[in-house]
Parts: structure tokens; sequence; C-alpha cells
């Protein structure tokens, strides 16, 4: 009998001891993944360099800052047809590109397509914040066929110019590999994806026609109303910022410190909260109601890109010339500053299409609502002009 309770005892000292060890403080239990930031390089024609300066100046922050509870997920595609989807690990901060999947005629412009990259993504790395930059050419809201219809006319979209520097359509140089911002807020919504902020590392993206479009499948949009040129945004400098909680004032100052300095000193920002765009739209369907805008004054507007007419107007000084109210006027630009907190921009934009131009007033966002250019021809089609006429 003794010796049974002997043998009891030491087996409950032995499970004793399992239990301690399974909650021992200093034991170390991997990191639940907390947020996965998606960069997203699709077919761009001439920028694929470009793409993988960017890639590199992440990772030179990684290296830095390191990994906590969060991914880093890049889809690039290295050709036309062909494209790959890797993580960003990193060790003893040293970082190590960790192939995921190869595609081979990736459907990078349909809602389906989209929405199958963006599943790859999620299955890969599961996370219950979602956060995502765009890499590629940019024409803020413009639909896909406006593209297609272009050659008719002869008019040479920006990215076309290649005597001065080489600035940043939602896609390619062509119509084949661009991609309509509905048709990304569709793939994004079929995803079943808010993502946390919308990076658009593109030309003319930061636009009240676009930023509506997506205002359901992102809380914010960082963009530029204008060109941005080919480097792209500073991720060496605000990847720190877009990881863990993001910190919207820092990238702010981050891209006005870096294009600043840089060796083309032209640089435009603005960050969307897309929350107030609801808010926004009520007060402008109001001022739609009173007033017509005076084309005498079109020629006095902020322009906000390099075509001829005018495709992109600063929002904000479209509106004050538009509304004669100042009560009204007044309630729109504090709801202007709500729904765009965070701008900033050089004394001047660059253009591929028309070279430096001065920047008098900015509100950080554009619309085309004014513009007598046929790509805006649409313009009445978009749900932004819906909802506030």
């Amino acid at each position: 009998m003794m010796r049974t309770k002997g043998i009891l005892f030491i087996l409950l000292m032995l499970v004793f001891v399992a239990c301690e060890e399974n909650v021992h403080p200093d034991q170390e239990t991997p990191n639940q993944n907390q947020k996965t930031l998606f960069m997203y390089f699709p077919w761009s024609g001439n920028l694929t360099s470009y793409f993988y300066q960017n890639i590199e100046d992440m990772e030179e922050t990684i290296a830095r800052i390191g990994l906590e509870d969060e991914r880093v997920i890049v889809f690039i595609s290295t050709s036309s047809t062909d494209a790959e989807m890797f993580e960003i690990t990193c060790e003893k901060g040293i970082c190590t590109r960790d192939i995921l999947k190869e595609y081979s005629n990736p459907p990078i412009t349909t809602r389906e397509g989209i929405t199958a990259i963006l599943n790859d993504m999620k299955a890969f790395a599961p996370a219950p914040v979602y956060a995502m930059t765009i890499g590629c050419h940019g024409m803020g809201w413009v639909p896909v066929e406006s593209a297609e219809a272009r050659s008719a006319y002869r008019i040479i979209p920006h990215w076309e110019y290649t005597d001065g520097p080489l600035t940043r359509y939602f896609g390619g140089t062509t119509a084949a590999y661009q991609t309509d911002i509905t048709t990304l807020a569709g793939g994004l919504e079929d995803a079943g994806i808010v993502m946390e902020y919308i990076l658009f590392d593109d030309c003319y993206m930061s636009s009240i026609e676009a930023a509506y479009d997506l205002r359901l499948v992102t809380d914010h949009i960082i963009a530029c109303p204008t060109e941005i040129m080919a480097y792209g945004m500073p991720y060496s400098t605000i990847g720190e910022h877009l990881l863990g909680d993001p910190d919207y004032e820092a990238i702010n100052k981050e891209f006005y410190d870096f294009y600043s300095n840089y060796t083309y000193p032209y640089g435009t920002l603005g960050i969307t909260d897309c929350k107030e765009l609801d808010a926004l739209a009520s007060i402008m369907k109001e001022i739609n109601s009173r007033y017509s805008f005076d084309e005498s004054l079109q020629n006095g507007l902020q322009r906000m890109d390099g075509y001829t007419p005018v495709l992109f107007y600063d929002f904000g000084d479209y509106v004050t010339k538009l509304c004669g109210d100042a009560d009204l006027l007044a309630a729109f630009n504090a709801q202007l500053e709500r729904t765009v907190p965070y701008k900033t921009h050089t004394e001047q934009y660059y253009s591929a299409y028309r070279g430096e131009v001065d920047i008098h007033t900015y509100s950080g966002i554009t619309t085309s609502e004014p513009s007598k250019h046929r790509w805006a021809a649409k313009v009445t089609e978009t749900n932004w002009y819906k909802a506030t006429h």
C-alpha cells in the first residue's frame, strides 16, 4: 500500500510539473498576427524597377524596426503575363522574400480577379486588420473605357511623356492592364475586407470622386492629388508609420520632408478620412441645390494637372468659387477639414505634360466636375455626382 501511494505521489508531481511548464511565464509563444500589410503592384509597363525600389525601401524599414504583430505580403507583376506573391520576413535585421504563389496571366483588371488575389493574401496571412498599398499609374476616377478611346483623339496621357522626369490609371499604360476604381471597390467588398487604409502610390488618386467610391471598403485613403514622381512614396521613412497603428500625421510630415529635398522637389499628398465623406456629400448637395458654377471663373481655378483642358481642379477652390453663402461655405470648409485632416505640398507640383505648376490654394483633394475635358464627360455618372445633385 505504501509503495502504491508513493507511485501515485510521483505521478501527481510529474503532472504538476508538466502543467507548470505549460504556463511558465518565461516560455516563448509565437505572436498572433494582428495586421497584414498588402503591397500590391499590378503590371505598369515602365515602373517595375521603381516598384522593386519601393519594396527594398520597405525592407529597410522592417530591418530597422522589425515586425512584431504584423506581416507584409507583396503581389508584384514581374511581366505583362506573370506575377508572384511573397512574404517579407525578417530575422536579426535581415529581410528575406518567401515565395507564396506564382501566377500566370492573373486577372488583375476584373472584380473576380482582384477578389481572388485578395483571398490568396488572406489565406496566407489572416489577420483582424488589413491595410493596402497600390503602386502603378493612376488617373483618379476616370473610367478605363475612356482610356481606350484616347487613341482616336491623339491625346497623350502623362505616363507617355519621356522627355523629362518620369511620373507614375490605376494599372498599366494601356487599357488592357488598367482597373476601374469601382472594380477595386467591388473586389474588396467580395473579399469581405474593409482596409484600415489604402495608400495609392499613383498619380491623381486623391480625388473626391474616387474617394467616395471607396468609402465603404477603406477607413482612410492616402494619395496624391497631382502626379507623383516615379520614385513614389518614401517607404524607408514612412514605412514604420504604416505598420502597427498608422500615424497619419507622421506620414504626412515624412512625405513632405522627403520631397522637399528630393532631386525633383515636387510632391503633394492628401489623407482622407472616409467616414466623413457622407457628411461632406450632404453639404455639397445643399450647395449644388442653390448655386451653379460661373464658368467665367474657370480660368482662375487652381489646376492640379497639366492637361488642356484641365481635368482635375482643387476641390476646395472650386467650392469656394461656387458657393455664395458665407455661412454655408464655412460649414463646408469645416467638414472638408475633417474629411481631409492631413495634407501637404511643395510650392509647385510637376506635370510630365506641363512641367512645374505653382500651387496657390490647396485642399489635398481634387474634383473633375467643372472640367471641359472630354475625359471628364462621365463625371455625372459617378456615385459622388449622384449623391451631391
